[in-house]
């Protein structure tokens, strides 16, 4: 029996070599394989989060077709007669009526619906981590300045079509975010009133080809825009290689120490495909998430009381809150109106700063050589404590987007709150930047000094041991 599995397996051996063989005569792929085979991944868990976010696109983009099968793009008027009792009657778009049936009737369709929108939550969420991990590490710099800013673009264009995304069902919720969009829109200086009336087709809520537009731009355009990014991104990656801790001593700026992609890293990056669409699908089927049943349809009339978006609009309705009441105004002209600050100004800035940050660091620093081995966050005080101000200013703007659920389950006065916000902003980010580069100089001078420790020990471990002097015997 030993003798005839091994000759069989000599057989599968020998046929899987011919065909290699005849794939590459005919192909001459097999340098491009052997190179591909041999590609290096770094050992270390940072370095999963882009993958994370790589697969949550797969899962959004595999659930999304499911749901473009049986969502219906259309504002026309319709009653609802479904299962779902406390709508029967009420009047309704298809959009939102094809979304409660897709709930309640389809089969598994809340389940992909909620996987969809869990989905883009951890999608973000992945991306936002990552870019962090990369700031912080000085992935950014020479020569991979073009693949963080692509990457930068990435996230800002995945944030609008997410807001498209929940802005299509036509609910209380949704319609109340396309009303501050639009406000938004409108208050852009000089283009401000043509630009919403180009997108929206008239006066909010606009003419009624608008939700087919903005149906379009989420299931066609912006999923191959987000893609073409996305495959830019991984081939920048390839291009330059992957960076690398130090964690290694054998990794240097010249030498890359990992694991090659077959048989190593491949295998990992399957589980890792498999755990995070097995973890999306667990939360799509046990944790609820917008169940627009309860907010109703939108009427240009209503409103409701602690509405809010998903998590990573956040920032932008707290900037819309906290900006005082106020236009700039030339006579009786209104230059720019009051929303444009919060919702245009405030994410503009974050991402010009962002985006131009490699730059501004090497123009400080002096430093242009190219970097392949990752800092730790202690080894670059100034760019630690400026990340860290910066990311602790547009946290505090986020967590002003839920002043008004704070008031709800706390009793805090709203007013209250964003007059500690208004202040809050500039004075915990100052105070962050300077505990934040001291913490890291405090650490740098105890690793100095506990280097200086250690190579004196072992110099005098080294050194020849002499003996004292009173125990000298004295030549004869």
């Amino acid at each position: 029996m030993v003798g005839r599995a091994s000759v069989e397996g000599e057989v599968r051996e020998a046929v899987i070599r011919r065909s290699v063989h005849w794939l590459d005569e005919r192909s001459g792929v097999a340098p491009f394989l052997r190179g591909t085979l041999r590609y290096l991944f770094p050992d270390h868990w940072s370095f999963l989060l882009g993958e994370v976010a790589l697969y949550c696109f797969v899962v959004l983009v595999a659930t999304g077709i499911y749901l473009t099968l049986f969502f219906e793009p259309s504002l026309a008027k319709t009653t609802y007669d479904g299962v779902y009792e406390p709508l029967r009657g009420v009047e309704m778009s298809h959009a939102y009526r094809s979304t409660v049936e897709l709930s309640f009737d389809v089969k598994a369709g809340l389940l992909i619906r909620q996987t969809h929108h869990w989905a883009a939550d951890v999608f973000v969420a992945a991306i936002v981590i990552h870019l962090a991990r990369v700031f912080f590490t000085g992935a950014f710099r020479k020569p991979r300045e073009l693949t963080y800013v692509v990457g930068v673009l990435m996230l800002f264009t995945v944030l609008l079509e997410g807001y498209l995304g929940y802005s299509l069902v036509d609910d209380l919720l949704s319609g109340m975010g396309l009303a501050i969009g639009n406000a938004v829109a409108v208050s852009t200086p000089l283009i401000g009133g043509n630009l919403a009336l180009a997108i929206w087709g008239g006066q909010y809520p606009g003419s009624p080809e608008f939700e087919s537009r903005m149906y379009v731009a989420h299931i066609l355009i912006f999923p191959v825009v987000i893609g073409a990014l996305l495959t830019l991104h991984l081939v920048l990656i390839v291009a330059r290689h992957h960076t690398q801790f130090r964690s290694d001593p054998r990794a240097t700026n010249r030498r890359m120490v990992g694991v090659p992609l077959w048989p190593g890293y491949a295998p990992r990056s399957l589980g890792l495909l498999t755990g995070t669409a097995g973890l999306l699908f667990l939360m799509g089927g046990l944790i609820q998430i917008n169940p627009i049943w309860l907010w109703g349809p939108y009427h240009l009339a209503d409103a409701t009381n602690g509405a809010q978006p998903d998590w990573y609009l956040g920032w932008l309705i707290g900037a819309l809150r906290l900006v005082p009441s106020f236009d700039l105004t030339i006579g009786n002209y209104t230059l720019v109106p009051n929303p444009f600050w919060g919702g245009a100004l405030f994410p503009l800035i974050v991402l010009v700063v962002l985006i131009s940050w490699p730059w501004l660091e090497r123009r400080v620093t002096g430093d242009y050589r190219e970097h392949n081995v990752l800092d730790r966050p202690r080894d670059a005080p100034g760019r630690t404590a400026f990340g860290a101000a910066f990311g602790t200013w547009v946290f505090l703007v986020f967590f002003v987007g839920a002043a008004d659920r704070i008031y709800l389950f706390l009793d805090w006065s709203y007013a209250a709150q964003i007059w500690i916000y208004r202040f809050a902003i500039w004075i915990v980010p100052i105070v962050i930047f300077f505990v934040s580069r001291r913490v890291c100089r405090e650490l740098q001078e105890e690793e100095r000094v506990e280097d200086e420790r250690e190579a004196a020990e072992a110099a005098a471990s080294a050194a020849p041991s002499v003996a004292p002097a009173e125990d000298r015997v004295p030549a004869r």
